[in-house]
């Protein structure tokens, strides 16, 4: 069968067009929040026809997940100096002033509106939810195991126990999160042990 006989109908996607459709997401959510990308504003935005968008995504709140997702700053490396606690605490810190900006609060407004059960907000809550988690765990268990915490610790309650408040602010607004909340939601977690 020749490669033509083979090719899906309609126009091949284009990754440039991808990338402007999620670069456009990105700037109008700067310019005016998350209910300022729709469907027609980012085909306007990225000089596009919406089914160029729907050929990737099924609604504006996916191509916002991607992209969030795909420009969401990376934690930086913490300093592997110290103890494995002060790491801990560099890591939560860390993971606050990235959620304390406006990308980081329209990322919680998406997660709390999002269907859960989609494949894009399981691979959303994967990639800035739970993997932010998962490090502080990693950092939990060294801790663990090079006896700065007792042995007998469930590494995972305490890992819900300190990275829990920093999502429940993200979704309620009711505090800010800065560095002073880091220090002393690290304090009094790991205090109680």
């Amino acid at each position: 069968m020749s490669e033509s006989a083979k090719r899906k109908p309609g126009r091949p996607r284009s990754e440039e067009a991808r990338r402007n459709i999620l670069a456009a997401a990105i700037d109008l959510l700067e310019q005016g929040g998350l209910a300022a990308v729709t469907m027609e504003a980012i085909a306007k935005q990225a000089q596009v026809g919406k089914p160029t968008i729907y050929r990737y995504w099924p609604n504006a709140q996916a191509v916002m997940m991607t992209a969030l997702m795909e420009a969401q700053p990376e934690i930086p490396d913490i300093e592997k100096k110290g103890p494995t606690l002060d790491q801990l605490r560099r890591h939560v810190k860390a993971i606050i002033a990235i959620f304390a900006t406006r990308r980081g609060r329209s990322a919680a407004m998406l997660i709390a509106a999002a269907d859960a059960n989609t494949e894009v907000s399981k691979a959303f809550r994967n990639h800035v939810i739970l993997k932010s988690r998962s490090d502080g765990k990693a950092l939990l268990d060294q801790a663990l195991k090079n006896g700065e915490l007792p042995a007998t610790l469930d590494t995972d309650l305490i890992a819900d126990l300190l990275y829990g408040p920093i999502f429940f602010r993200m979704l309620l607004g009711h505090q800010p999160l800065d560095p002073r909340f880091g220090d002393a939601l690290a304090d009094q977690v790991l205090a109680a042990q």
